[in-house]
């Protein structure tokens, strides 16, 4: 059995804390979130000021999916600017986290439900960035990635997230990032013209299902929600696809028994993406 003794480079000079660093579930909404300065963006802020610092951060992003499971290990991993149409200045952030290759083979080393490949190629994609970029402005904490096999199941990726609850009592933030309804389709833009992707607006069905989440949530019904496909008959519209719903798979299953978990940012916007966040702990 895999234990924290198998943590021989980078964790193994990190005292075993006797509070577990905490989980968090981000709704991460518009890329615009990484420069702007919103009712988002500031809860970011606040919350790294909140939080003790971490060792390490490992993202689980929406935006990086492969067929098996990834780590990147690379030393300095690059800023990706995974989308298009907005302005120059978002184009031309940079976030120069450093990456962690020892922490990387010892990561991968702790999960046993799937090999795991050591990835030189990927870097940090908005998914991450943009809210590391706010929450620990400095870039000095290294940032590690771990993908999101999109040909497992959602019991996959539960099952694969417990795996890595050793991390936390090792001072390593788990920052799942994501959003729990997610329907480009249905994006409704603002009347004004602005193109403001954070006006809060949520269809009805985009409301219901949010306050639904929650309630499972809160309720530790896990199981419920890896099976979100039976879950409402609205499901299908709040996750036409489950790339930004799986992050949330690998935040819940690092719940200790009793231990807190709150919401934050919770607000619809654009009509069908919900900023919704969970915070464990």
């Amino acid at each position: 059995m895999t234990t924290l003794s198998a943590f021989k480079q980078f964790t193994s000079a990190l005292p075993q804390q006797e509070s577990l660093m905490p989980v968090l579930f981000v709704g991460h909404g518009s890329p615009m979130n990484a420069i702007e300065d919103n009712e988002f963006s500031q809860r970011w802020r606040s919350m790294g000021r909140e939080m003790p610092t971490p060792k390490a951060i490992l993202v689980v992003s929406a935006h990086w999916l492969t067929r098996g499971t990834h780590i990147t290990a690379m030393p300095a991993p690059k800023t990706i600017h995974d989308f298009g149409g907005f302005p120059a200045r978002l184009h031309q952030a940079q976030y120069p986290a450093p990456g962690n290759p020892a922490l990387a083979k010892e990561i991968a080393s702790l999960l046993t439900t799937s090999p795991v490949g050591l990835d030189h190629d990927w870097g940090l994609d908005h998914g991450a960035w943009s809210i590391a970029m706010q929450m620990f402005p400095e870039a000095t904490i290294p940032v590690l990635q771990l993908s999101i096999d999109y040909h497992k199941p959602a019991a996959y990726h539960y099952a694969l997230a417990k795996e890595l609850a050793p991390l936390r009592k090792k001072g390593v933030l788990i920052l799942a990032s994501g959003n729990m309804v997610h329907n480009l389709r249905m994006l409704k833009m603002p009347a004004d013209g602005s193109g403001d992707l954070n006006q809060p607006f949520g269809y009805d069905w985009a409301l219901e299902m949010n306050e639904l989440f929650k309630e499972k949530i809160s309720g530790g019904d896990h199981q419920t929600l890896i099976h979100y496909e039976k879950l409402h008959k609205d499901a299908r519209l709040g996750i036409p696809t489950p790339d930004h719903y799986y992050p949330l798979l690998y935040a819940l299953p690092l719940q200790g028994k009793h231990e807190a978990l709150s919401f934050f940012n919770d607000k619809v916007v654009a009509g069908a993406i919900t900023m919704t966040s969970v915070k464990i702990g």
